[in-house]
């Protein structure tokens, strides 16, 4: 055993993390519809104005504005309807004074039209007459060309995130791909003789691979590329082909191993290949945390239990991939409420401590950092500072939520 001299502060950790983030440069092109949610990697400009033509922004009628000057329900207006225009097409009859054309909403404005009115302040009359029981101003209800984007205007700017709204917005310029940042590729490595990949076979002292699939979702939600190579044993020859195998990666995420035991050997890799900035957080989950590099490449060696390693992978790893990545940084949403029942802490940590929300109450759900239904039962977490060893039911706390909401 090779117990732990010393720990560092949560926050120095994550400053240590986050000052070691360097946003990616590789650029890929890629399929407007699988854009969401990536970053632009260059301003676009619209090539085309949107809309390219003067539009009805209703259903009614193309007209002479000056035509409806005095037109009121008691008295109304009546114009010839000479035709009808559709989306889609251009209109192929001009409207003179005294005529109208029926439009419809989307559809090109014909020319000699100025104004739409709706069709509610309308109605039939005979041999094609419509009365017309309202003023428009000239361009009421038309959607002026280019009102949208006009073509050479900046449509997203690099750096920016795309929502779909965004992507519409591209769309609308006729664009099928956009240039993006890649994804930072992230390569997921976990470790342990017990460790066996679900779906096969549980022999006697092994356990499935929970940490894997948790990372590759973190990875996945927060901006990167999940690489899961092959379960390590515990030898440092078979780690060492492992970090062998990792290639162009951009981060390597190691789970399990990084503790005090004889059979931790990845940190003893990482100091072999590499260098160790820290190793251990004064924190609860997750204390053996380390994180160093290999070359330029950053690696994280997180804990082996499910609940530590998934816990420090939302305080670390996270907002360092969503760094990397040039995504926005994570603010996820809180809510204050009660706690249900009294919690003892360990002083000398600060913790990060899962609660459920039941009848608007903070419900302890930790059990033990090697419980994944630590976690996979609560909402959100409450945190418990250093030299905090008590918190006394009904006290206010800030939990924050896994997921939006």
């Amino acid at each position: 055993m090779r117990p732990f001299t010393s720990t560092i502060p949560f926050a120095e950790a994550l400053r240590q993390v986050l000052a070691a983030a360097r946003p990616i440069d590789r650029t890929e092109q890629i399929l407007l519809a699988a854009a969401d949610g990536r970053v632009v990697a260059a301003d676009v400009h619209a090539t085309v104005d949107v809309p390219a033509f003067d539009r009805s922004a209703m259903d009614g009628y193309a007209v002479v504005a000056a035509d409806t000057i005095d037109a009121t329900p008691d008295r109304p207006r009546s114009l010839a309807c000479v035709a009808r225009a559709f989306t889609g097409q251009m209109p192929s009859r001009a409207v003179m004074p005294g005529e109208c054309v029926e439009i419809a909403t989307g559809a090109p404005m014909p020319a000699g039209a100025d104004a739409v009115v709706m069709v509610e302040e309308t109605a039939p009359g005979d041999a094609g007459i419509i009365r017309v029981r309202a003023r428009v101003q000239p361009r009421q209800n038309v959607g002026p060309r280019a009102s949208d984007l006009a073509q050479g205007q900046r449509v997203v700017r690099a750096g920016q995130s795309l929502t779909p709204s965004r992507v519409g917005a591209l769309a609308a310029t006729g664009l099928t791909h956009v240039d993006v940042y890649a994804k930072p590729k992230v390569a997921l490595i976990s470790t342990g003789d017990e460790v066996v990949d679900p779906g096969q076979p549980l022999e006697p002292g092994q356990v499935y691979n929970i940490n894997r699939v948790t990372m590759q979702s973190v990875v996945a939600r927060h901006g990167g590329e999940a690489v899961a190579l092959r379960t390590a044993g515990d030898s440092l020859e078979a780690l060492g082909h492992v970090l062998d195998s990792t290639g162009d990666c951009d981060v390597l995420v190691f789970s399990g191993g990084s503790s005090v035991g004889d059979r931790d050997l990845v940190l003893d890799v990482l100091r072999d290949r590499g260098r160790v900035q820290f190793h251990g957080i004064a924190v609860k989950p997750g204390k053996p945390t380390a994180f160093g590099h290999i070359g330029r490449t950053p690696v994280f060696a997180m804990p082996g239990n499910p609940t530590s390693c998934l816990s420090n992978a939302y305080m670390l790893l996270a907002p360092f991939l969503r760094c990397v990545a040039r995504l926005p940084e994570w603010r996820p949403f809180t809510i204050d409420a009660p706690l249900a029942r009294r919690i003892t802490s360990t002083a000398d940590r600060h913790q990060f401590f899962t609660v459920r929300l039941i009848d608007g109450r903070a419900e302890p759900a930790f059990k033990s950092s090697g419980d994944i239904t630590s976690m996979a039962d609560a909402e959100g977490y409450i945190e418990i500072p250093a030299q905090t060893d008590v918190v006394e039911a009904g006290t206010v706390v800030t939990v924050t939520l896994f997921e939006y909401r």
